[in-house]
């Protein structure tokens, strides 16, 4: 599965566009997580507790939108964005979006 963040990919043409197509993924820190995040938070500096949790719902976000494009018949995802949000205090979103499209090699 080709996905790029523009709206045309080199070398292809668009023959279909399927419609939009995203993956989502709402994660929450355990509760260790969480006190070892905290006391980090005292310190100062980059919490990698929550960045290893947003680095995995990124990638779960995208192995989703690409089963949603393939089920939709779609081989490429044009426009491609990710997008977050907080659900509550210790709850993240993240989504993953674009447009599902069907390419060919541009003769």
């Amino acid at each position: 599965m080709i996905i790029v963040t523009t709206e045309n990919i080199a070398g292809y043409k668009i023959k279909e566009v399927k419609g939009a197509c995203y993956g989502l993924v709402v994660r929450s820190r355990g509760f260790a997580g969480q006190v070892t995040a905290s006391l980090r938070s005292l310190i100062g500096g980059e919490i990698k507790e929550y960045t290893e949790m947003l680095e995995d719902a990124r990638k779960q976000a995208i192995d989703r939108l690409i089963k949603n494009a393939h089920a939709m018949g779609a081989n490429a995802v044009i426009m491609f964005r990710y997008d977050s949000g907080e659900i509550g205090q210790n709850m993240s979103e993240i989504v993953a979006y674009g447009t599902a499209v069907v390419i060919e090699k541009a003769e």
